[in-house]
């Protein structure tokens, strides 16, 4: 079976299309001949002239200009392309203090490996940390230094890379330090107990494309060149790079630690380099006259903008910064990369980032259309007065979260037959071991309760997508109903429907979709396999409108009897409350009305029943957030309860911000629902896992 022309025209236009389960080698050849969701650089960048990825050429040559008041050499690049160089391309330049955020990625690898966490004490790495010089250890600090404190310079050493005494108690100040950086490094190559330059190049450099002759590492300058026979590196300084080296690092954490399907670095631990440390607000500054206000916009021995100190430049903007203002800038929000190397700056106030201004302004003003940095933020007041049945819901520690499947994204849920869980994430490979490749949608399978669970891949054929964004179908809604697992999808140019009679190992496509509203529906689960439906229809709810990526004002209802859920013309829409208070129905989408009302907070939702509370639970994620990757990351979310699937609804727990983010869809899974209602599970996409954490149910009247 091939793609008709109209179908191979839709590709052209970005638009995903599959036509029948059967036609899934197509749909891969075709995706794979369509314009790539990112570009790579191989073994040389690709370029393009400004004005093709929307930035002003004048406005670089402002940046280029300042620039070359230091001599040296620059590369600029946007959405992967090479727009503007300067200077000689393969000349190494010494880094100096940018070898700090170069270096500190090791510290992301050995997180990845599961040799350490940030909050780890250093003695636990290091049986001589911190010693010499031997007053260190009468001070009794050491044992409460963590790599936490060494990669936010909160750890108290004296500034040279050498041993140097410890100036203060562990996270009392800030303080720039190359002796610090320096520890942090013996731990990890004790972690390892391999040359880190090795390491380095086998984890890093070589799988971002940086050769030896791009980058290199020399020798510890500052303490014994050896420890226990293996080489010792320092994270200070040492590092000599071209722009290009430079900026491929950079490249990787603007892709949230990811290069191309392979994953290098956590994203929890990129996204931690890319703001300011929380931890720091407040601290006061060692030598404030060097560094100014560091505490505000530091962390992970990266610099940042996140408190705003540069003005025109996003929050979300950050770069290593060395010596000779060798700088790593990375700008999320505008998906631009900068790398540049050479001589110091010329400064013309005391203020520690006015230097950086004549540079980044006009990269950041070039940009012609940037579009938005963040939406606006959920409201403090809910929508809908409080429930009369739920008081509250208390949450467990956000360190309790259970946290699986990294970089998967989506995970809509049902309880089928078998009594597992099934659902579909998105742009990821899902849990370990990982699919081979990165889809936009792939079928997964998750048994046990929380928090033994346990999630395994299925693979789908005809369900298993790629694409990233908008350019790839995505999961919106899943549901077992008499043994055939259903499954909503979304980008299909609005929604399609697709089944599976064999726990989704093939899929069948609808040949028809919605045209109108119903871009992100997702269905009503009750409870195993459908049990305790309260009639013999199925419930599909969506925000009204044409984009899963636009927050709406109304959200709205369909039903169709569950036996009919392949046939279009069995649907029907909510219309509103009768004058008796019943709900009306339509067979005509255009006399749908709203279901749900929150004026451009209407977005991704998940709806499931409480047979016990007798409540429909709606959990509601808001589109607004400050951090430049959505919801996912930061953000507020709501969970409304009523008794009938239509409402009224009421509020059971809202806030316009979380204490972590609540991902791009949530959903309070049946299966884990206990006896008494009380105890519930939120499974959401957070931090862009598979994320479950457990909620305790506060009754109203003592109930």
């Amino acid at each position: 079976m091939t793609l008709t022309p109209n179908q191979t025209r839709m590709w052209a236009r970005g638009f995903v299309r599959l036509a029948t389960a059967g036609l899934l080698p197509v749909f891969l050849a075709c995706a794979d001949a369509a314009a790539p969701a990112t570009a790579w650089p191989g073994a040389e960048w690709e370029t393009a002239k400004p004005g093709a990825v929307g930035m002003a050429a004048a406005r670089l040559n402002e940046a280029r200009d300042y620039a070359l008041t230091g001599g040296g050499s620059g590369m600029i690049t946007r959405r992967g392309k090479v727009v503007m160089t300067w200077g000689d391309q393969g000349k190494l330049y010494d880094l100096k203090s940018s070898s700090k955020a170069i270096g500190v990625t090791l510290l992301g690898v050995a997180i990845l490996d599961g040799k350490m966490s940030l909050d780890d004490p250093a003695v636990k790495h290091h049986p001589t940390f911190g010693v010499p010089p031997e007053t260190n250890a009468q001070k009794g600090w050491l044992d409460k230094i963590t790599l936490r404190h060494l990669a936010n310079q909160t750890a108290g050493f004296d500034k040279p890379g050498g041993y140097t005494e410890l100036l203060f108690a562990p996270g009392t100040e800030w303080s720039y330090s190359d002796g610090g950086p320096n520890w942090l490094a013996e731990c990890i190559t004790l972690a390892y107990g391999r040359d880190l330059n090795d390491v380095m190049f086998e984890r890093v450099f070589t799988p971002i494309g940086a050769k030896p002759t791009d980058i290199r590492w020399r020798p510890n300058a500052y303490r014994p060149r050896t420890m226990n026979g293996v080489a010792r590196r320092e994270f200070g300084a040492g590092f000599h790079a071209n722009v290009s080296a430079m900026a491929r690092i950079g490249y990787l954490y603007l892709r949230e630690g990811k290069w191309r399907e392979q994953r290098i670095l956590p994203a929890e631990f990129v996204q931690l380099a890319g703001r300011p440390a929380k931890e720091l607000a407040d601290l006061p500054v060692r030598r404030p006259e060097n560094h100014g206000n560091a505490s505000w916009h530091y962390g992970l021995l990266w610099w940042n903008n996140g408190d705003g100190t540069l003005p025109g430049v996003p929050r979300d903007a950050y770069w290593s910064w060395g010596l000779y203002d060798s700088l790593i800038v990375v700008i999320p929000s505008l998906d631009i990369v900068v790398a540049r190397a050479g001589q110091s700056w010329k400064k013309t106030s005391d203020e520690h980032y006015d230097v950086l201004k004549p540079f980044l302004t006009p990269i950041v003003s070039s940009v012609k259309d940037p579009g938005k940095t963040q939406v606006a933020l959920a409201p403090e007041q809910p929508p809908y007065p409080p429930s009369p049945v739920i008081k509250e819901l208390r949450w467990s520690p956000k360190e309790t979260i259970i946290r699986l499947a990294p970089g998967s994204d989506n995970w809509p849920l049902t309880w089928a037959d078998d009594d597992a869980l099934y659902g579909a994430y998105g742009d990821g490979q899902g849990f370990k071991p990982f699919v081979e490749r990165k889809l936009s949608q792939g079928i997964a399978k998750i048994t046990g309760t929380p928090p033994n669970i346990q999630g395994v891949n299925v693979r789908a054929q005809g369900a298993e997508f790629i694409g990233d964004g908008r350019s790839g179908p995505k999961s919106s809604g899943i549901l077992m109903v008499d043994g055939v697992l259903y499954l909503l999808a979304r980008n299909f140019d609005n929604a399609r429907l697709g089944w599976s009679h064999d726990h989704g190992a093939t899929w069948t496509w609808a040949e028809w979709k919605f045209t109108t509203s119903f871009a992100c529906p997702t269905f009503l689960n009750f409870g195993k396999n459908y049990a305790g439906a309260r009639d013999e229809f199925v419930y599909v709810y969506s925000q009204d409108g044409d984009s899963a990526y636009d927050g709406a004002d109304h959200m709205v209802l369909a039903r169709v009897p569950k036996t009919k859920l392949k046939e279009r013309a069995a649907y029907e829409f909510f219309a509103g409350n009768t004058a008796y208070g019943e709900p009306a129905w339509t067979r005509d989408i255009a006399g749908r009305k709203p279901v749900f009302t929150f004026p451009g907070n209407c977005f991704r939702i998940g709806i499931s029943y409480n047979p016990v509370l007798k409540r429909y639970l709606w959990c509601q994620i808001f589109p607004g957030s400050t951090h430049p990757q959505g919801a996912r990351f930061q953000g507020g979310f709501g969970i409304f309860d009523a008794p009938e699937p239509w409402g009224p609804w009421t509020t059971a727990f809202y806030t316009p911000a979380w204490d972590v983010g609540p991902g791009d869809m949530s959903v309070l899974p049946t299966k884990w629902m206990s006896a008494d209602g009380k105890s519930m599970y939120l499974a959401f996409a957070g931090d862009d896992s598979f994320s479950v954490r457990k909620a305790e149910v506060v009754l109203r009247n003592g109930r």
